[in-house]
């Protein structure tokens, strides 16, 4: 705090008819006591009067001056100086969950305080966007931001706006899905299975991570345009689904790539990416839209949190997780499931979330499947 103006003040509001003279104050000085010489100046009652408010205008300006400190020098000082809670939508144990913990753990070091993972599953992965409606916009409580949260409000009532409610912090990765099958399904490649479906209009049972999220609607959109009936079964998260195929409760399943270290080993079959591309993980597996039917289906995600956070604050948050990326054990849980680096700064990444909110929404009118009003 800047004695300047307080000083000023005094100077301002000492005496009666003198304004006094402060002398020998200089920055730095040794002396523990400031030497003031007063000059005696004769005053009008007018110019008096403007002294003494001026004066005082000047003590409230200098108590006042730790108040009006920008935020973005008080949140670079002081932030973070506590734990902070990072919302995973998904159960534990999943390929997710895997994910944001790597990727906590590695902010945790470069913003030197804890990040601590809190599983939320249920409701299509929109529980974390849904907590940060009441959350305090100081940093402390982010969340995983997955595709589903622009979806979901088109198809039914939903108590966060992913546009109005949030800020985009940065994106950060993104899913690679695929349609896998048991070893010991009738069918072996995506055509076949479409043949099986039509021949069996109805039997064929497919899982996903719950209802409307991007598993699930990639497969009713394909379905769609191949002329199939599928049953969906919804399951919690990415664990609970892989336990439900291993069981053979289930024969198809649509997700992300949880899948492929059991394709790899032959316990599963991949019959087919809903990506624009082949994946690199498996080039030989062709997509949706190669095998015939004009599906392609992407997923970008990253950090997010309440709307109104303080822009230093949020300029933090995305260096500390932006540096994750570069972090080699980061890489390694991200190539481990197949997962690309997909990096938004907050700009960009907040664009591309009202982008995709308006896309979604032309999606899921064209399916059908929009809230009733």
């Amino acid at each position: 705090m800047t004695l300047w103006p307080l000083i000023w003040g005094l100077t301002r509001w000492t005496g009666h008819g003198s304004l006094n003279k402060l002398k020998g104050l200089q920055t730095g000085s040794k002396d523990p006591f400031m030497k003031i010489e007063t000059t005696a100046i004769e005053q009008t009652p007018d110019t008096q009067r403007r002294h003494t408010l001026q004066g005082m205008a000047g003590i409230l300006a200098g108590m006042a001056a730790p108040a009006l400190m920008s935020s973005a020098v008080w949140a670079q000082s002081a932030f973070p100086n506590k734990p902070i809670t990072l919302i995973a939508p998904w159960p534990p144990g999943g390929s997710s969950d895997a994910v944001m913990r790597a990727f906590a753990e590695s902010a945790s070091r470069a913003l030197g305080v804890s990040v601590i993972v809190d599983n939320r599953p249920g409701a299509g992965g929109t529980l974390g966007a849904t907590a940060m409606v009441n959350a305090k916009p100081d940093g402390y409580m982010l969340t995983q931001l997955p595709l589903g949260i622009y979806r979901l409000p088109h198809m039914q009532k939903m108590p966060f706006d992913p546009v109005k409610d949030l800020t985009h912090i940065a994106c950060l990765t993104g899913y690679t899905f695929g349609l896998v099958a048991t070893m010991d399904a009738p069918f072996k490649t995506l055509k076949e299975m479409v043949a099986y479906a039509k021949a069996n209009p109805g039997k064929v049972e497919y899982g996903s991570t719950g209802t409307g999220t991007t598993p699930h609607l990639a497969i009713e959109e394909f379905s769609q345009k191949a002329g199939i009936e599928l049953n969906h079964i919804p399951y919690k998260g990415s664990a609970e689904l892989m336990q439900a195929i291993l069981g053979g409760h289930i024969r198809v399943m649509s997700g992300t790539t949880e899948f492929a270290p059991l394709v790899k080993e032959g316990k599963l079959r991949l019959l087919a990416t809903l990506g624009r591309n082949r994946t690199k993980a498996f080039p030989d597996i062709p997509t949706v839209k190669e095998s015939g039917w004009d599906t392609i289906t992407e997923s970008p995600f990253g950090i997010g949190g309440p709307k109104g956070m303080d822009p230093a604050v949020v300029r933090v948050l995305h260096d500390a997780f932006k540096k994750t990326l570069e972090d080699p054990k980061v890489l390694e849980t991200l190539d481990r499931f197949f997962q690309p680096v997909i990096y938004m700064g907050t700009e960009e990444y907040t664009r591309y979330g009202a982008r995709t909110f308006e896309a979604e929404r032309a999606t899921i009118e064209r399916l059908g499947l929009s809230k009733k009003s």
